[in-house]
């Protein structure tokens, strides 16, 4: 009964892995050819419990196996008949204290080689938008868009992950599947698109809020889902919330990503993204139920963007940051990322403002508005008030560059505090305070600020530069891309060129003068941060080769240090 059908031993691939008592296996699979199913024998400690089949062969089918004995786990399968996407272990008591134990990926779905890497980034698979970003039971979770089964975009899922400092994080299952009819289809139909999340009232679990989207659903493509989880481990069975849009004179079919909050009447608020005629909008809903999970009733356009061309505004997020919500005198922010929007004069695409204004309840008045990230590879933002302080954090990629056809493995920015300068009446963006625990060791406090070369030792680096005026210009030497930050009389840039045939954005911020720059190098990313966060710039670097030096030419600099970075 346990034995596999192929006669021949040795073709089988072993997976192996000590497990505690009580562990979970979860693993998917599918067949190489649809004639022939595929067959997976577990055993623990030499003695087989059981043996799978799946006859799928053109989507990965999910099972889960419970191991009540702890001991020498052992997955044989043969490669001619079976193809693993992934498998991974854990126990429900410690999993969120000790994440998931990979045991295997596919070459397809593998990790990205990015050794040392201290920014975000999934264990397997596609990732993009973050979701539900907030701490609950103490602890920091950060769930995201996931497919596992390659590096393209597909059917979406949520990934998710709990941190204590919002860097060092463990992986945890995934949290959130998609309904059954689309994760049995191959091609690619939509899933459990974005969403937030907030804690259950008198419990350690979270309710989220999420996008279904269904490409051929009719009359409504996309309709909001609500779902509980009790253990933060995995969601319960999702319901819709709000299944059909509002009744507004051209409104797109396009009605997703629910960001959900607690207003200043002390109601929950729902922001939603859409378009209408010619203009992105974000829609504002609002319940009386305290538990927001049911009673949503549609309030207003909070927002509209006419502005560059924008298709949709997606993943809105809006949260006071300067007093409590319930203060008329409180400044709040609404970040809205512009899909597919297209800024003529510099030929950057897909931009996120941030508008800063006074919030009602039900009215949205804004004060001024500048962009989260003049470079724009900071995308779908999502923050929250973390302790009384805004903390956010935003997909380190741009849509102008990924594509559902192509293998785009990508990370997560830096961790970002929102701060609003009341003396300059800006917006800063900086790093969170505890990003300076990543520095391993002073690298040059001289060398830099002589103009002479600076090895790296590595692709991980910061470095601060104090200016005695307005120009320098950084180059980062990269292997197969040229990188340079200048600042001249135009403002700061970011000069990225990794074609020389194809015209690149130029991504400057008019007219910055900062006396202040942080950089932050990273395998497949720089991110810069002028004054405190006045004026940001994340960009996503190609491949995984590292910046391997760098040298100041042309500045006006007081002083320059580099660290080498390390989590």
């Amino acid at each position: 009964m346990y034995e596999l059908t192929t006669a021949d031993e040795t073709r089988l691939r072993k997976l192996r892995g000590n497990v505690p008592v009580n562990a979970v296996l979860h693993v998917w699979l599918k067949a190489v050819h649809p004639h022939a199913p595929a067959e997976l024998r577990l055993s623990l400690n030499d003695n087989v419990f059981g043996n799978v089949y799946v006859q799928n062969s053109e989507e990965y089918e999910f099972r889960m196996f419970f191991v009540p004995h702890g001991g020498e786990l052992e997955c044989a399968y043969d490669p001619e008949t079976t193809t693993i996407s992934v498998a991974y272990w854990f126990t429900d008591a410690k999993v969120l204290e000790e994440g998931i134990t990979v045991l295997r990926t596919h070459a397809a779905n593998a990790p990205a080689p990015a050794p040392g890497s201290y920014h975000f980034r999934p264990p397997f698979g596609w990732m993009n938008d973050p979701n539900g970003f907030g701490r609950f039971n103490g602890s920091a979770h950060l769930f995201y868009q996931h497919y596992s089964h390659g590096l393209k975009w597909n059917t979406m899922h949520w990934g998710h992950a709990v941190s204590e400092d919002f860097l060092h994080w463990r992986h945890l299952p995934i949290f959130l599947f998609p309904s059954e009819e689309l994760t049995a289809k191959p091609d690619k139909r939509g899933g459990a698109f974005s969403g937030s999340a907030i804690p259950l009232e008198n419990s350690a679990g979270v309710r989220v809020f999420f996008t279904e989207s269904v490409i051929e659903r009719d009359p409504e493509r996309e309709i909001q889902m609500v779902a509980t989880s009790q253990s933060l481990i995995f969601a319960g069975a999702a319901k819709p919330l709000i299944d059909k849009r509002p009744e507004l004179e051209g409104l797109t079919l396009d009605f997703r990503d629910p960001y959900v909050f607690r207003g200043p009447d002390g109601y929950w608020k729902m922001l939603l993204g859409s378009r209408m005629g010619e203009e992105g909008v974000v829609l504002l809903y609002q319940t009386a139920d305290v538990t927001a999970a049911s009673g949503w009733e549609f309030v207003s356009v909070l927002h509209s963007e006419g502005r560059f061309n924008t298709q949709v505004i997606e993943c809105p997020c809006l949260l006071p940051l300067d007093g409590p919500a319930g203060d008329p005198s409180t400044h709040w922010v609404l970040i809205c990322g512009l899909m597919h929007s297209h800024h003529e004069e510099t030929g950057r695409k897909n931009l996120t403002t941030a508008t800063v204004g006074k919030f009602d309840g039900t009215t949205f008045t804004p004060h001024f508005e500048q962009e989260l990230d003049f470079v724009t590879d900071n995308y779908a933002f999502q923050a929250f008030l973390d302790q009384g302080t805004p903390v956010g954090i935003g997909w380190l990629a741009n849509w102008a560059d990924a594509a559902p056809e192509i293998d785009f493995p990508t990370a997560m920015t830096l961790p970002r505090n929102l701060v609003y300068d009341a003396a300059d009446d800006t917006l800063l963006t900086p790093p969170i305070e505890g990003v300076e625990s990543l520095r391993d060791h002073l690298v040059d406090e001289t060398a830099l600020a002589a103009g002479e070369l600076v090895t790296l030792e590595t692709g991980q680096a910061e470095i601060v530069i104090e200016l005695d005026g307005p120009a320098f210009e950084l180059d980062l030497y990269h292997n197969n891309i040229e990188i340079v930050i200048t600042l001249d009389e135009e403002g700061l840039s970011l000069i990225y060129r990794d074609d020389a045939e194809k015209p690149t954005p130029r991504y400057i911020a008019p007219g910055a003068k900062p006396s202040h720059i942080r950089v932050f190098l990273d395998i497949g990313s720089v991110e810069v941060f002028a004054d405190n966060g006045r004026w940001t710039g994340t960009k996503r670097i190609a491949g995984f080769d590292p910046i391997h030096s760098l040298r100041l030419r042309h500045g006006d600099v007081r002083s320059a240090k580099v660290w080498a970075l390390a989590l």
